[in-house]
């Protein structure tokens, strides 16, 4: 198993970093973790070096971005010159330091460059992480990054006698397609949700695949007559269907929605590892949908990310790494939105699968802590208030007893930026840390101009595979920023690597 290098040790009385390193052996993550920690506090920057750490020693992640600041993953430049910073800047930046953009571009060159030569990081370190892992982002909803067919298929599972996977990725499905509209249904109650359920399931076990225009065509006449013991038309009478199926088609004939059924398949094995076995780093940014949306998008994904993960193997070693940033909302503590059964899921059955779940956090008193207490490794930034102090607290207690929570919650009062408390699964003495410099630029969410800037070699790559052609395909130029499209072997799929400029945590 590998050591992920997140930091360096802090004295607890000077607060002064020391040259203890901080490593987190990487099958700690398979008991999960969690990271906290208000805004400022360097949570989003100790995320993305536990991110770059796991796809260094070749574990492929997942990563839900409902904020954007995960994109600046794809912002690594091996050369770390100013060339490579300047199409990434943040003009706001550089106006806000008194600077021309290509001045502060060669400021933050110059920074990343000292930053991470104090961890022995260097451009070969960066170019071998662009080398041997692809980088892609998925923006459902949206033509700007890799696009990703959410709705457009439900494909028939190749076992349909696994009752649980098949009800549950069933029961995402339709959760999420359902909030989408703005039916809030319970499962076990709501008369849509028992419909589409049972349209699905009986199609899948036919062994037949539907889209989501089949499938609305269905709820206006379905090719089932009982629910349950109830006649079909006494269960739902066909008036009331009719105003159902106009509900759904309403979402089908809006213009906005085609995107939604354009892209690449919802592959959580082929989002994780290129043909050739390298890992990707799969980003569903969010960031650009509704309220709404997000919840459908990351309902969808984590269903399949559970579907997947129960037809794997068990080991102990650590085989993906799924990261959410910012998870309330998600997983709330009273409310049961439609993600928050695939989170409990993950949090109680990922591990013996070696999935790792990350879960990430500025709001801990808006996050279920029983969910958190199933999380061994524990990364305790500055808290904002008394009361995300106590609930984190509870949730560690939970967690892990034999803990002295009141000098671990004097230590939180006590931390800096970019401080972390690491309490490890075992171990009842935390350690002060403070985070490494990051090899990405984290210059904060990208627009939707630059994500097509970064991603437009791999639309570029994903069409020619879907267009036959007898004549070889032409050079695609580089993005800003030296990124080039794939050749050889592995032309066929996304490019490793993408361009960008470092940043700090």
């Amino acid at each position: 198993m590998a050591d992920f290098l997140l930091g360096a040790q802090v004295d607890p009385a000077t607060k002064q970093r020391t040259d203890t390193t901080t490593l987190v052996d990487s099958g700690d993550l398979t008991t999960h973790g969690v990271i906290v920690g208000m805004t400022g506090s360097g949570k989003t920057g100790l995320g993305v070096v536990l991110i770059e750490e796991a796809l260094r020693s070749g574990v492929p992640a997942l990563l839900i971005d409902p904020k954007g600041d995960l994109t600046n993953l794809c912002l690594t430049f091996p050369g770390l010159s100013p060339a490579e910073f300047q199409p990434w800047v943040n003009e706001g930046d550089a106006s806000s330091a008194g600077k021309s953009v290509a001045d502060f571009a060669a400021g933050q060159a110059t920074a990343w460059r000292e930053g991470l030569a104090g961890w022995g990081i260097t451009g070969d370190t960066i170019a071998s992480l662009r080398a041997g892992v692809d980088f892609t982002v998925y923006t459902p909803g949206s033509a700007a990054g890799v696009g990703v067919n959410i709705v457009g298929s439900l494909q028939a599972p190749p076992n349909v006698d696994d009752h649980e996977t098949v009800a549950d990725e069933i029961e995402g499905y339709v959760s999420g397609l359902l909030g989408l509209v703005g039916i809030d249904a319970d499962p076990l109650s709501s008369r849509e949700h028992i419909l589409l359920s049972n349209l699905i399931l009986n199609e899948w076990q036919q062994g037949r695949s539907l889209d989501l225009p089949t499938l609305v065509g269905m709820a206006l006449t379905p090719p089932i007559r009982k629910l349950g013991v109830f006649e079909l038309d006494a269960f739902f009478p066909p008036k009331d269907r009719t105003a159902f199926a106009m509900r759904l088609n309403g979402l089908l004939a809006s213009p906005s929605f085609a995107a939604w059924m354009r892209g690449s398949t919802l592959d959580i094995g082929a989002m994780l590892r290129l043909p050739d076995g390298r890992p990707r780093c799969a980003i569903v940014t969010t960031s650009h949908l509704s309220d709404e949306e997000r919840q459908f998008v990351t309902t969808l994904v984590l269903s399949k990310l559970v579907t997947w993960m129960r037809r794997q193997s068990g080991t102990t070693d650590l085989r993906a790494l799924l990261y959410m940033d910012e998870v309330a909302g998600y997983l709330p503590p009273t409310a049961a939105p439609p993600t928050k059964k695939p989170i409990m899921t993950l949090m109680k059955q990922a591990r013996a699968f070696g999935v790792g779940v990350v879960l990430s956090t500025q709001n801990p008193v808006d996050v279920d802590y029983k969910a958190l207490s199933n999380a061994g490794t524990w990364m305790i930034g500055r808290l904002q208030t008394e009361r995300d102090k106590q609930r984190l607290l509870d949730g560690m207690s939970a967690a892990s007893g034999g803990v002295d929570l009141r000098a671990v919650g004097d230590t939180i009062s006590g931390l800096g930026k970019r401080q972390f408390l690491l309490k490890r699964a075992g171990k009842d003495h935390p350690e002060m840390f403070a985070t490494r410099w990051a090899m990405s630029y984290l210059r904060g969410p990208l627009t939707r101009d630059q994500i097509a800037t970064l991603m437009a070699d791999r639309k570029a790559a994903t069409a020619e595979v879907a267009a036959p052609s007898a004549a070889p395909a032409p050079a695609v130029p580089a993005a800003p920023g030296g990124f080039a499209p794939p050749t050889g072997p592995a032309a066929a799929v996304p490019a490793p690597g993408a361009p960008g400029a470092p940043g700090a945590p």
